[in-house]
């Protein structure tokens, strides 16, 4: 089993994506997802993914009902008010990428719980933003 991860929109998406034939499509990233000690989905990263699933709403709703199952690995985690502040300051400190709320929120969760390990496809940005009190962390990119 690997140390917990926090997952971003895109590296949950790919994880759960399957074939027709129902393996995964992307066998790197369900293996990172299958293996984790824990999955931390943040609020937003939730919605974002419902976003995208929006003409699949059977896999969103066995989805839901994986996350919020407590016998699961996954761990649903709600956005304290110091989570979005958090969120906003990386998003200016890192204008340059144009982070968004989501994405800073992954990070500001990732900071807040010290799980530095991020499943996302999202390589440019997580690759450059640092977290921490001297934004001098810099997060690890599972796979």
């Amino acid at each position: 089993m690997i140390p917990p991860i926090v997952a971003d929109t895109g590296g949950l998406l790919r994880a759960l994506a399957r074939t027709q034939d129902g393996r995964p499509s992307f066998p790197e990233f369900a293996a990172i997802l299958t293996s984790a000690a824990a999955v931390i989905v943040p609020a937003l990263v939730l919605a974002e993914v419902d976003y995208f699933l929006r003409n699949e709403r059977m896999g969103m709703r066995a989805l839901m009902a994986e996350i919020f199952d407590p016998s699961t690995r996954y761990e649903y985690e709600m956005p304290f008010p110091s989570d979005i502040a958090r969120a906003l300051e990386l998003d200016a400190r890192f204008a340059a990428l144009a982070l968004g709320l989501v994405d800073g929120m992954v990070a500001s969760v990732a900071e807040r719980r010290r799980i530095y390990r991020i499943l996302t496809t999202d390589r440019r940005d997580f690759g450059a933003i640092r977290v921490g009190p001297r934004f001098s962390r810099a997060l690890e990119l599972l796979p």
